[in-house]
């Protein structure tokens, strides 16, 4: 009962909180970020605590459970961006989903137990998950930078711009989150390595496969940067690309297994 409490507290905190930088789209002022980064803080202390009593603090890797952990990786992420540099349509759509995750995996999802895990195992699930997070999070820029490319082309000044930071900001930002994200995904492929017995083995060779292409994928996105200077919609199709494939490399074979299959897998 009081994981529910905290879920349903949680919820409204992470909506009022996306309410608050969507005031442009409501009636035309400014985001407003303080009170919205005061209402996402304490939304995401709440969901860490919900995370930790309802999966016994361990890391729960059955689907919706994961989900909610990825959300909350995300929503902290995008808390600390808007603390240095505000992008308020960042928070507007990443606080809705989490408020979402939090509601099937307390309310919906049924109960799971976490598996038993080795540090080392531990430690390249977590590599993997903030992989994973700081990735989805350049994937949600770089929708941002095409919606916002797209209007400043057609001179289409809705005050949905005013959510967004100016462009170069956003291409600036993605960029730094998918370098980010590249480095903590070559780790995860390390520590896959070095301490997953059989990287290869039943239920991990697509996962281990489609990181691998999303892993080069990222990659050319990086060297296209550096070398000649890639930007615009190419670096929004490639990085969305990029996280399609590590979002079937992650949560493709678990969707499928706990939910079509029902056979539940760690």
């Amino acid at each position: 009962m009081l994981i529910h409490t905290a879920a349903l507290f949680a919820i409204v905190l992470y909506l009022a909180a996306a309410a608050a930088l969507a005031r442009p789209l409501l009636n035309g002022g400014q985001p407003l970020n303080g009170l919205a980064l005061g209402l996402a803080g304490s939304a995401v202390v709440l969901h860490a605590a919900i995370l930790l009593g309802a999966h016994r603090g361990a890391l729960d890797l059955h689907f919706f459970a994961a989900l909610s952990l990825v959300a909350f990786v995300v929503a902290t992420l995008t808390l600390l961006v808007n603390l240095s540099r505000p992008v308020a349509a960042l928070g507007v759509i990443v606080f809705p989903l989490t408020a979402l995750l939090i509601l099937i995996d307390s309310f919906v999802a049924p109960p799971t137990l976490p598996h038993t895990m080795d540090w080392q195992i531990k430690l390249h699930v977590t590599v993997a998950l903030i992989a994973f997070s700081v990735l989805s999070m350049a994937a949600v820029l770089a929708i941002l930078l095409a919606v916002q490319e797209r209007a400043l082309r057609h001179r289409q000044f809705s005050p949905w711009m005013r959510a967004l930071p100016p462009l170069t900001l956003t291409e600036t930002l993605l960029f730094r989150l998918i370098a980010a994200g590249f480095l903590l995904l070559t780790l995860t492929l390390v520590t896959g390595a070095l301490f997953v017995d059989d990287l290869f083995g039943q239920h991990l060779a697509h996962k281990t496969i489609l990181s691998i292409v999303a892993w080069l994928v990222f990659g050319v996105l990086l060297y296209g940067r550096w070398q000649h200077g890639w930007r615009g919609q190419r670096a929004v199709n490639l990085t969305l690309i990029g996280m399609a494939t590590l979002g079937l490399a992650f949560f493709g074979s678990k969707f499928v297994l706990e939910l079509v299959l029902h056979r539940p897998v760690g």
